[in-house]
C-alpha cells in the first residue's frame, strides 16, 4: 500500500471540526428569524443572504471532500474513484462589500469557513500532486513504449 500524506486521523479531525463549523454557519444564517425586518434592512438581507449560500456552499463542499476521504479510508472508494470524483471544489470568495455589512462575530464566521476550505484545499493539492508526480515516470515509459512499437512496424 501506498504511503499516504493525509492520515486518517486528519480526515476525522477536520470532519468533526465541519461539522461543528457547518452547525454555526446554519444557526447564523437562517434567515427565517429576521423575517420581520423593514425595508431598511434590505441590503443587509441581500448581503447576509448571499454570503450565508457562499459560506453553506463552501463548508457542504469541505464536507463533501471528507467524506469521500472517510470512504476511501474505510475501504468504501478506490483510489481511482477518489481521484476522478473527490476534488474539492474552487473557492467562491466573499465580497468585501457584503462583508463589511455584516457583524464581527458573522464576519469571523465566514473567515473560519475560508480558513478551513484553504487548508483542506492545501491537502487536496498536495496529494493530488503527489500521485501526479509518481504516475509522470510510468506515462513517459508507456509513451516510449508506444513509440518503439509503432515504429517497429
Amino acid at each position: 500500500m501506498q504511503s499516504r500524506d493525509i492520515s486518517e486521523e486528519i480526515v476525522e479531525d477536520l470532519y468533526a471540526e465541519a461539522l461543528v463549523l457547518a452547525d454555526d454557519v446554519r444557526a447564523v444564517f437562517d434567515l427565517r428569524l429576521g423575517a420581520e425586518s423593514t425595508g431598511s434592512d434590505d441590503l443587509l438581507r441581500v448581503a447576509l443572504s448571499i454570503e450565508g449560500l457562499r459560506t453553506t456552499t463552501r463548508v457542504m463542499h469541505v464536507l463533501a471532500w471528507l467524506l469521500n476521504q472517510r470512504a476511501y479510508y474505510s475501504g468504501e472508494l478506490t483510489e481511482t474513484q477518489l481521484r476522478r470524483h473527490g476534488a474539492l471544489p474552487e473557492e467562491r470568495t466573499s465580497d468585501p462589500d457584503n462583508i463589511a455589512m455584516l457583524e464581527p462575530e458573522t464576519q469571523a464566521l465566514i473567515r473560519e469557513s475560508e480558513e478551513l476550505h484553504a487548508r483542506v484545499a492545501r491537502l487536496d493539492r498536495a496529494w493530488r500532486n503527489r500521485d501526479s508526480d509518481h504516475d509522470a515516470p510510468v506515462q513517459a515509459l508507456q509513451g516510449m513504449i508506444a513509440k518503439a512499437f509503432a515504429s517497429g512496424s
